[in-house]
């Protein structure tokens, strides 16, 4: 996605947003950017944008799950949203029988439709609260700021909190804690699977295609979200109804064109655009090399177990699409940030920042402060993302992290039975859920891999006291991979973790020392304390002491230059926001051209049968042969469209997103970026951006001739 615009001269106007770049506030889109969006082609006022009274496009959208986005798309609480979003509760609804992840579902009434563990989240109202949180930190130093401002947020989402309507509120920092907007939710925890395309079409160019342009990708999903027959938000009941929404998207099949105008909403996850030079280089250099290195070797070990046995590919879905994801992500950033020079012109624009600070005792030592604050926490930088990415990745090692706050109840004598017994009915619960996901074989060659990696590439001096030591007593030369093999293979076999005898015996008798004394819990153990004894602390005040300087470096750009003000944007934090810019095709290097959209013949033509990320339905290809496109083919291509291209700024968390025409009809669903715009976390390239969009021509296409639920058809309002 984007870079900051820079001027050969290196202006001061770097962060200022320009062409489609930015991810506004609805409630504060203000008159300039919402002239721009006008100018652009979108046909709606500001109040059927966004309306606290009256119903507006803001009602229609929502939280989908943890970390996506939905829209409501008829007058039954009918939602949209991404296949990769309701990718764990169609798996877990799924079974080897029943391979709903496999062949794809569709509920023909609404008796057929299946409970699951979603929840879905509808934005109230936007409240800036700026004052309040200022007034209640006043005259604090940084440190105590930090540990009042929960309290602080507390104060403020309590006056909203009302638990019969499933109300609740949320404070969000935006520019870097300059100002701070409360947002109230309304949470629906009945949410119901309704259909979903076969996993071959909700996936299809698996990792191959991710993150690529041309792409073929049917990431839908379908639910409906339920409630009490008064609209309140309620536990799973067959009592409840679908709920009548404030407002609902209606869905177009007209189709559009090269330059037509695109407006996405939805809750993109997180950027950091204001970011230092120094902060991209420790990303360059280190954090995302290890990341990608080490989910490399995961994602091989599991994907040759996958691939052996659906069984263990059913298991192991959610978690491999995860990991797969952002794995191809952090290495396609590296690469932009480096091709675009972000680094160098980030500099260049802190040099300007600091010429302008002399004399200015409240920001003339920022880029001092920061140099100092990272040189003091990059020698540990790498060992921190093999904690977290490679011990951690183990889902042995990361089920035995979690059993070290029952070692530390059963380390303490003033422990009360009862809060023991908690803490093991609790351990007991989460170790079934755990063994139900776990593929030993993959498994046990991560465990091994990580800790030779570990031992290899992170300096001795960090490693946990005499761990590798009692390894190499035990196994041999740590030279030797055979080592770590036999190692690993050893804790396998004998944790009581994987074994029922030896944890019904565990749980008759438990004691610290009988934990402590598990070779999975050890391992894990020794790690996490290694971390948190001797390197939390510093990782901390890197991150408090990053806060503090990121709050008076943005206070001090805007500052430096009043003018850009009304066109800058806080960066995203899961917060509602709305992004406009055309449908568009692009160049992405010399002599090449993409279309902006992809059709029915890019599908025959990448169709490879019985391959593991290609395949398709026979059915499917039967339909697009005989070209059975019905209403839903589009009159310019003579073609089924399957996905198009916006210039449109998102992330990560407007999965899902609804991508919406000037009049705010619906026509498609957001789901991915390209590659040569990965660098959009950090920097918005205006000219390579484009935001990947399922066309909900080919959702429908898929629910109707595909699918046979007419049913779900006949409840949209179709804009023909």
């Amino acid at each position: 996605m984007k870079r900051f615009l820079l001027a050969v001269a290196l202006t001061l106007s770097l962060f200022k947003a320009s062409a489609d770049e930015g991810m506004w506030l609805p409630m504060l889109l203000g008159e300039q950017v919402y002239n721009d969006m006008v100018k652009r082609g979108l046909k709606l006022s500001k109040e059927q944008l966004y309306s606290i009274n009256k119903s507006s496009l803001k009602d229609a959208i929502l939280i989908f799950g943890g970390g996506c986005t939905g829209e409501v798309v008829s007058d039954q609480g009918l939602i949209f949203t991404n296949h990769h979003c309701g990718y764990a509760a169609i798996a877990g609804a799924s079974t080897v029988e029943h391979n709903y992840l496999r062949d794809g579902f569709y509920a023909y009434s609404k008796d057929a439709e299946i409970k699951s563990q979603i929840t879905v989240q509808f934005l109230d109202r936007i409240v800036d609260v700026t004052k309040e949180v200022e007034d209640g930190v006043k005259g604090l130093s940084w440190d105590d700021r930090v540990k009042k401002l929960p309290e602080v947020f507390k104060a403020i989402t309590d006056k909203v909190f009302d638990k019969d309507n499933g109300l609740a509120g949320r404070v969000y920092s935006m520019f870097k804690g300059n100002q701070y907007i409360m947002y109230v939710y309304k949470t629906y925890r009945d949410v119901r699977l309704v259909g979903a395309p076969p996993e071959s079409v909700g996936k299809f160019g698996g990792d191959t295609d991710n993150w690529e342009w041309p792409r073929h990708t049917g990431d839908f999903s379908i639910f409906r979200v339920y409630g009490t027959k008064d609209g309140k938000p309620a536990d799973f009941s067959m009592e409840n109804v679908p709920l009548k929404p404030k407002h609902f998207l209606p869905v177009s099949i007209k189709g559009f064109k090269d330059g037509d105008y695109a407006m996405i909403y939805g809750y993109p996850g997180g950027t950091n655009r204001y970011e230092t030079s120094y902060g991209i280089k420790l990303k360059n250099e280190i954090e995302n090399p290890s990341l990608v290195a080490l989910r490399d070797m995961r994602l091989k070990y599991m994907y040759a177990q996958m691939i052996k046995d659906p069984a263990v590919k059913l298991k192991l879905a959610s978690s491999y699409a995860g990991i797969a994801n952002y794995w191809k992500f952090y290495d396609g950033e590296t690469k932009q940030l480096l091709k675009f020079h972000t680094q160098e012109q980030k500099e260049a624009y802190e040099n300007q920042f600091t010429a302008w600070a002399k004399g200015k005792p409240e920001y003339e030592n920022i880029m001092a402060d920061y140099a100092k604050n990272y040189a003091t926490w990059t020698p540990y930088s790498k060992m921190r993302q093999y904690l977290n990415e490679g011990v951690m990745g183990s889902p042995l090692a990361a089920f035995a992290a979690s059993l070290i706050s029952l070692d530390d109840k059963l380390a303490k004598p003033s422990t009360s039975s009862a809060e023991i017994k908690k803490a093991l009915d609790a351990a007991t619960a989460n170790r079934k859920a755990f063994i139900e996901g776990e593929d030993l074989t993959s498994d046990e060659k991560i465990m091994g891999t990580v800790a030779m990696m570990y031992y290899n590439d992170i300096d001795k001096n960090q490693h946990p006291i005499g761990f590798y030591e009692s390894m190499k007593g035990t196994y041999g030369s740590l030279k030797d991979e055979n080592t770590f093999k036999n190692w690993a293979k050893d804790v396998f076999a004998k944790t009581m973790l994987l074994d029922d005898v030896k944890w019904a015996a565990f749980l008759k008798e438990p004691s610290a020392a009988g934990l402590e004394e598990d070779p999975a819990f050890a391992y894990a153990n020794a790690f996490i304390k290694n971390y948190t004894i001797k390197y939390s602390p510093i990782y901390s005040a890197f991150v408090n002491k990053n806060a503090e300087l990121g709050r008076a470096y943005m206070k001090g750009i805007m500052e430096m230059n009043p003018a850009a003000v009304k066109k800058m944007y806080p960066d995203a934090n899961f917060s509602m926001r709305v992004s406009y810019g055309n449908v568009k095709s692009y160049n992405p290097r010399d002599a090449v051209h993409y279309d902006y959209v992809c059709t029915s013949k890019g599908i025959l033509e990448k169709y490879i049968p019985g391959d593991y990320e290609f395949d398709l339905p026979t059915k499917q290809i039967e339909l697009l042969k005989k070209r059975d496109f019905g209403q839903y083919i589009d009159k310019t291509k003579n073609d089924l469209v399957v996905t198009f291209i916006t210039t449109n700024d998102i992330t990560g968390g407007n999965s899902g997103s609804p991508v919406m025409d000037a009049n705010g009809n619906l026509i498609g669903l957001a789901f991915d970026g390209n590659y040569e715009a990965l660098s959009h976390k950090i920097a918005f390239d205006k000219d390579l951006n484009r935001t990947i969009c399922v066309d909900v021509r080919y959702v429908l296409w898929c629910i109707d001739k595909l699918g046979g639920a007419s049913n779900i058809i006949k409840e949209l309002k179709l804009v023909k």
